[in-house]
This record gives structure tokens, sequence and C-alpha cells, in this order.
């Protein structure tokens, strides 16, 4: 039996992706394969393809997705073929069959469909951990989220509203608002026209927020910390605009103390146990209707470029899935 593969064997721009087809492999030892209904497309993979973060060349991109157990491997308990289930953070899931570790695997509840699971649990997780365990949110603070139109910044302006905060969404254009807005925002920041620290400190009375999460960068991160309260706490999470420059360390000090953070989905959901709990909580949320997610943007698995550029390009908004066949 033949796959199609996305992989990158030399790190450039989406013409780096190549499509290959070749042999599906077998599970080992504690492994399972997948026949993959829906991959998730997120801004690690580009960063990866790109050279941004250093990987092992040739590689397959892709963290996240969701599929229909076709064997198992030695040793496997727990699952069982024809199960559904999805993952995230495991390397590889630019394909249209794949093997998978059994331990990073999930069920997948029947209420939540495969374009949404696809959708939101690199995402979902991603946001579980931000407002939950980085920093708890808790009623009646003020929180900042940046690139608030996109895929993680529309679940933790949900869920943070959700947990009784304020919310200010801040979006790169006034074209992006509307979807802040929908997506839970008390208030929404256009950085293409309006200052952030300004508008943090009218609403706050001059306080500032109690937490900034800052996924953009270079561009943002100098109003990241500006905005925030004293003991306030910055965490930075991504770079889409570049790498943030070096923070001084003597500049958090003084009378805001300011605390900053570097917080990756791997360290928080690193164990069995951290990822029952992350994805229990994430699934719980989308049936209860804590969070909701939109339609994602869809490519064919072999339009994996097209969707690349889509992406940098700040031409999608919330979610986009790649469609193996």
């Amino acid at each position: 039996m033949m796959r199609t593969v996305i992989r990158v064997r030399a790190v450039g721009g989406p013409e780096a992706l190549a499509i290959e087809e070749e042999p599906v492999p077998l599970p080992g030892p504690g492994e399972v394969q997948l026949e993959q209904k829906a991959i998730g497309l997120n801004f690690i993979d580009v960063y990866l393809r790109s050279g941004l973060y250093p990987s092992i060349l040739p590689m397959i991109p892709g963290q996240e997705g969701v599929g229909v157990v076709t064997a198992l491997g030695p040793h496997v308990t727990g699952l069982s073929v024809g199960m559904r289930v999805a993952y995230a953070g495991v390397l590889g899931a630019y394909s249209s069959r794949r093997v998978v570790p059994a331990e990073r695997l999930v069920r997948l509840p029947d209420r939540i469909d495969d374009l949404t699971a696809a959708s939101v649990m690199l995402k979902g997780m991603t946001a579980e951990y931000l407002v939950r365990r980085c920093h708890h949110v808790k009623p009646g603070e003020v929180v900042v989220v940046h690139a608030a139109a996109g895929g993680v910044g529309q679940l933790a302006c949900q869920w943070a509203r959700h947990l009784g905060a304020t919310v200010i969404g801040a979006v790169g254009t006034a074209s992006k608002a509307h979807l802040a807005a929908l997506s839970g925002a008390h208030h929404v920041v256009s950085l293409d026209q309006q200052n952030l620290v300004e508008v943090v400190h009218s609403l706050t009375n001059g306080h500032g927020a109690d937490v900034v999460y800052d996924s953009v960068g270079k561009a943002t991160i100098a109003q990241s910390l500006e905005a925030l309260r004293p003991r306030g706490l910055l965490v930075s999470f991504g770079q889409s605009s570049g790498m943030p420059d070096p923070i001084a360390l003597s500049s958090l000090g003084g009378a805001r103390s300011l605390y900053v953070t570097r917080p990756s989905m791997h360290a928080y959901v690193h164990s069995r146990e951290e990822l029952e709990e992350s994805s229990g909580a994430l699934f719980e949320a989308l049936q209860s209707g804590v969070v909701k997610v939109r339609t994602p943007t869809t490519f064919a698995l072999t339009k994996a470029a097209e969707a690349h550029r889509a992406l940098e390009g700040r031409r999608t908004t919330g979610s986009v899935v790649l469609l193996p066949g």
C-alpha cells in the first residue's frame, strides 16, 4: 500500500514542500497506523519548513491530525482498528497514512467531527494551557490576546471570557476586528490604526493588563510589556512577525516588577496524564459550547504549498486544514 506525503528536503519557502509517494510504514511496538482524515496546519509548520526552528532533514511537517486506526503494533492496549483518534504535537502529519505512538493518541468523542478536531487539537490545547495553567485566568482580570482573529486567538478569547476576564483582542488590521469581537473580545484594538498601550491604559484607568498573550513576536513584544500592570505577566508563545528581540532583565525590574514566560505545548502536555487532562478539558469546552470553532479553510494535502502561502500572507482567519483525499 502506498501513501502520499509532503516532505521537506531543504529548508526554504513554500516551494520546499515536495509531494512524494512511498509505501505505508508498519507500526512497531507501542505504535498505531492511521488512515488520516484531516490534518491541521499551524505556524510551527512554517517555522520548521523555513528553518526558523531547526529540524532534522528530510522532514515531513505537520503536528496534528485526525484519523482512523488501521493497524496496531505489538503491546498496544486501549485502542482498536476502526477507532477515531486525534493527536497534536507529533511531527509527520502531512501524510495520507502514518504511524503514531499510541500514548500520544486520544479517542475522539462522537459529537466532534473530523474537521473540527483537526482544526482545534493543537490550537485548542494551546489555548487550554495558556488560560488555565500557564496563567490561571480569574474573574475580574484584564487579558490581552494578540492575533485575536487567528486560530489560537479566537479560542483563547472565548475561554478567557468564560473564565470571567475582560478580554482585549488585538488584531493586525481593522478588517479582522469583527472576528475578534465574535470570538468574545469585549474590546478590539486594530494595531494598524490604534496604539495598544494607549487603549489598554485608557480601558484600565492607567493600571494595565494582568496578562498579555503574544504570539506575534517582534512587531508587538515592546507594546505587550508596556501594556502590563505592575507584576503583570507577558506570555510570549509565538513569533508570526519574527523572533522577538532580546529583553533586558533590567527592563523588567523597578516599580513594575514584570514577569515573562516562553511556554510550549510540549512542556504543558508532556506526560500522558497532562495530555488526557488538556484534551479532556478541550473536548468538554467544545461540547458544552464554552468555545466554538468556525468552519476552517481547507486545502487538499497536495496543495500544502498553496496553504502555506495563504497562511504566511495573512490571507486566512481561524484555522486551516489539509485534506488527504
